[in-house]
């Protein structure tokens, strides 16, 4: 699903963000991402996401190869990949439906498909009846659920979840990750990208850690 053979990443100001990174993460997993700021965590996401190109090394996510990539095929790369940012991202003029409904629009999804889907996404995240409430009326936690759902609306096999819990208080954070859980065995891979260690080790979840741009300790394939 996402592997990354002898990855290095080193900025044109000389930091080296990543160094001779090996990584392979399966389908259906659920990994946290640990490490402090300044790890390499955010530069993991960006080559990932294909906003940054590797120094060095080979990454592939699915059929895609990261360094070849054409410029067209980014946007397909992408849609593979559900993200949820920390800062929740949602647009304050559009209501909770209207929110993950514009996230299909753009790519030109049927407007059946979106009046079928959409509802059932919010559904799945415990929102059905805030289909018509603007994010301003929402709380956190319910904010980053509307996240959630958009991330989710393409049906994408990879969610990466980056500080996810971030603006949110402890409990809500635990319904975060729950979820999440529960996404994640419906077969969907997750990536939660975090400096939280003690949410990681609530979860007992396969755990990756970066200090100074290189893996310290990998817990290995979860087991059940």
């Amino acid at each position: 699903m996402i592997e990354f053979r002898g990855v290095s990443k080193i900025y044109p100001n000389g930091t080296v963000a990543l160094k001779d990174i090996d990584l392979f993460i399966g389908k259906g997993e659920f990994v946290y991402i640990l490490g402090p700021s300044g790890a390499g965590k955010s530069t993991l996401f960006k080559l990932l996401m294909r906003e940054e190109k590797s120094s060095s090394g080979v990454i592939t996510v699915g059929n895609y190869n990261l360094n070849r990539i054409r410029n067209r095929q980014i946007p397909y790369l992408r849609r593979r990949m559900g993200v949820v940012f920390q800062d929740f991202r949602l647009i304050p003029s559009l209501t909770a439906y209207d929110n993950v409904a514009f996230a299909m629009r753009v790519t030109n999804v049927p407007g059946r498909e979106i009046r079928k889907r959409v509802p059932y996404i919010l559904h799945l995240v415990g929102l059905a009846n805030k289909a018509r409430v603007y994010p301003d009326q929402l709380s956190g936690g319910e904010q980053q659920r509307v996240a959630l759902a958009r991330a989710l609306a393409h049906n994408p096999p990879i969610i990466i979840a980056d500080e996810p819990t971030g603006n949110i208080d402890t409990e809500l954070s635990f319904e975060i990750m729950e979820l999440l859980s529960e996404i994640n065995k419906l077969g969907t891979t997750v990536l939660v990208v975090t400096h939280e260690q003690d949410m990681a080790k609530q979860f007992h979840r396969r755990t990756i850690r970066l200090e100074k741009g290189e893996i310290v300790y990998d817990t290995g394939k979860e087991r059940s």
